[in-house]
């Protein structure tokens, strides 16, 4: 039986005036595409990154949080230039995702995009939950 290893390279991400940058190290192997208030609003594309493989290189000073409805998400952005770079989810607050229209060097367009129905957020939820932990089960 043969084991590949997914090649792992560190993205690097920023705001537009270039004030916020971050770095990950996942493979981004596809887009998840929420249809909520503020995502459909701002076209932000996510891709979930744990705490220990993500890093605000530079510019925290300058982020800005945005909180609403359960106020359990925390929605990031630069108070220069108010653009969204990364976000913890309400679905999992401990966690990251990064808007990948932030990141260099990622062709958005050959990526799979998986939809998130937000807007019926506590439906869509229990389905992501439960497709990723069949995923999980051999």
């Amino acid at each position: 039986m043969h084991h590949w290893r997914v090649s792992v390279q560190t993205r690097n991400g920023s705001c537009h005036c270039g004030n916020i940058t971050f770095e990950f190290d996942t493979p981004v192997t596809g887009i998840l595409e929420c249809n909520c208030s503020i995502c459909h609003r701002k076209g932000a594309l996510w891709h979930a990154v744990g705490n220990e493989q993500f890093r605000i290189v530079s510019g925290e000073a300058s982020l800005t949080t945005y909180q609403f409805g359960t106020r359990t998400a925390k929605h990031f952005f630069c108070s220069q230039c108010g653009t969204s770079t990364f976000s913890n989810p309400r679905i999992a607050p401990h966690m990251w995702v990064v808007n990948l229209r932030c990141v260099d060097d990622i062709d958005l367009a050959a990526l799979p995009r998986q939809q998130f129905d937000g807007r019926n957020w506590e439906e869509a939820a229990r389905q992501l939950m439960t497709n990723r932990q069949a995923q999980r089960t051999p």
